[in-house]
């Protein structure tokens, strides 16, 4: 049903306080949070809460303990570092790095022993997630790869400055240009770069600004193949319902899913506790998660999810309500310099038709695998079927024979 102008204004208007309330809750709880905290540059700030009293149970000590302890599961020897990217690149006028001082930022970055002279493959999280989401791939892949995997900047255990952003381009400096500081500071080159949803949007506006450094990409569940004008006639319409109006309000608002996690408190990690059980768990289309690796999970997620805002708000300045990207990758096809492969679970609610629209318009070579059983999250529910799915889409680099590399069974080529 649609309903007036006048009763969608009022519908957001009664929200907007209630927005406003929980808003203020998060900033507070984040504020009783400081206590043993790490900064920026890994100093400790002195701690004016007991860990049992604050509002917001987490802190950058505690994101790097669940991770660890996630990573416990893992066979293979890693190290992890904080890398230091510096302030912002050399005579930008773009606010990304930047905060309320010129401190020097890092990004979280865990390495995986390797056999020598196995290619790098640089692995790239998706939005609301951080490295640690690749738990079931570090073992299989590190066989084949120098497995990197990092935390991009404001995100997991890296570092968290304040999001000043103001619009699209800034947006995505923040991201591309602190991943080409880091590939300063690891002194890389010629790797594979592999980014899941959000991530495999940050990976392909970074391959198409730095596509010398970048042999093979690798694109999972990408999102930013879609905009707006493609939105379907059900989400119009929806649009212009209460609901599409108050909803639409909280995206253009920057009402985050980690805003309700910090003004939950101490029950914030109840609420992603019934996240990944459902999401991993009892409606996993795949692998269901083990209960020791459910539980790890969900207490690395909750630390990552609660801590201090910042990549997180990067949301409505890339994609507008519905996801559709305000700079799709599908206009800069045919400027596509390094062979790409897309990767999709069958269940994907993210569409391999764009990649195939794409793929008329790129003068690389592509592929476009699809995995069984795997939805969003393809290489958690089915980290058999994306392991194939990588190893085919990396051939020319671990195959002596690449062009009869036989291609995986029960995967499909699209």
């Amino acid at each position: 049903m649609k309903l007036g102008p006048r009763l969608i204004r009022n519908s957001t208007s009664q929200f907007k306080s209630s927005n406003s309330i929980l808003s203020s809750a998060a900033s507070m709880a984040e504020e009783f949070s400081a206590t043993s905290t790490t900064t920026t540059t890994g100093t400790k700030k002195s701690s004016r809460w007991p860990s049992l009293l604050r509002w917001i149970p987490t802190s950058t000590d505690h994101i790097i303990a669940a991770e660890k302890r996630l990573l416990s599961l893992i066979k293979t020897p890693y190290t992890q570092e904080n890398v230091n990217i510096g302030s912002g690149p050399p005579g930008s006028k773009v606010r990304w790095f930047r905060s309320a001082s010129n401190e020097s930022r890092f990004i979280n970055t865990v390495t995986f022993d390797s056999k020598e002279d196995s290619p790098t493959l640089v692995m790239v999280h998706g939005y609301g997630a951080s490295q640690g989401f690749f738990f079931r791939n570090f073992d299989f892949l590190a066989k084949h790869f120098k497995v990197i995997a990092i935390d991009q900047l404001g995100w997991g255990g890296s570092s968290r400055p304040d999001f000043t952003c103001k619009s699209t381009e800034e947006t995505e400096a923040w991201f591309i240009d602190s991943l080409e500081e880091w590939r300063k500071s690891k002194n890389l080159s010629n790797f594979i770069l592999l980014g899941h949803s959000f991530g495999g949007y940050v990976a392909a506006k970074y391959a198409l600004k730095h596509p010398e450094h970048v042999k093979h990409l690798v694109l999972v569940g990408s999102a930013g193949f879609s905009q707006e004008s493609e939105q379907s006639e059900r989400l119009t319409r929806f649009r212009a319902t209460w609901k599409g109006a108050i909803i639409n309000h909280l995206w253009e608002s920057n009402f985050t899913p980690q805003k309700i996690i910090r003004g939950l408190g101490p029950w914030g990690p109840d609420l992603v506790h019934k996240y990944t059980t459902a999401r991993f768990g009892s409606y996993s289309t795949g692998d269901v998660l083990t209960e020791d690796e459910s539980k790890l999970l969900t207490d690395y997620v909750y630390h990552t999810l609660a801590a201090k805002a910042s990549g997180e708000l990067c949301l409505k300045y890339i994609f507008s309500f519905g996801a559709f990207a305000r700079s799709p990758l599908l206009q800069s096809a045919s400027e596509w310099k390094v062979p790409t492969s897309f990767i999709y679970g069958f269940d994907d609610w993210m569409s391999y038709q764009g990649a195939q629209e794409a793929r008329k318009n790129m003068n690389v070579p592509c592929d476009i695998i699809r995995v069984p059983q795997g939805g969003h999250f393809v290489f958690i529910d089915n980290p058999s079927g994306f392991h194939s799915a990588v190893l085919y889409a990396c051939r020319r680099f671990i195959s002596s024979d690449p062009d009869n590399y036989p291609f995986p069974e029960g995967l499909t080529s699209a």
